[in-house]
């Protein structure tokens, strides 16, 4: 299964995947377990500004999984260039983000040469 795909762009893909479910399930949960009406209001703001980052780093997960099962490295591309808007949306996490952008270059250098070693594939 990894002759023709890439390790990086699979390690990309589950660590992607695993930032946006935590990461949308932490902010469901804040706003979910609130009883006090402050709290909620102070959760729904705070929701409503990481909310850009929480989508394009979902959107960036998504495009990274169909670079990898559809071999693209276009896929791996625009998941990393999400990935780096989401950080530009919300610099507070960098330290999650920056990473996965990183790898997601280096994904879709890696998947472009397995691609041209193997063009029949």
């Amino acid at each position: 299964m990894f002759k023709t795909r890439s390790k990086v762009l699979f390690v990309t893909a589950i660590l992607a995947a695993l930032y946006a479910i935590y990461i949308i399930s932490y902010f469901y949960g804040a706003n979910a377990e609130s009883d006090d009406l402050v709290e909620e209001a102070g959760a729904a703001i705070a929701t409503a500004l990481v909310m850009p980052h929480m989508v394009m780093m979902g959107l960036g997960a998504i495009f990274t999984w169909l670079g990898f099962f559809l071999k693209a490295p276009w896929g791996a591309l625009v998941g990393a260039i999400l990935f780096c808007v989401g950080t530009v949306c919300f610099p507070m996490y960098a330290m999650f983000s920056v990473p996965l952008l990183i790898l997601g270059f280096i994904a879709f250098s890696k998947q472009k040469k397995i691609n041209k070693r193997n063009p029949e594939e």
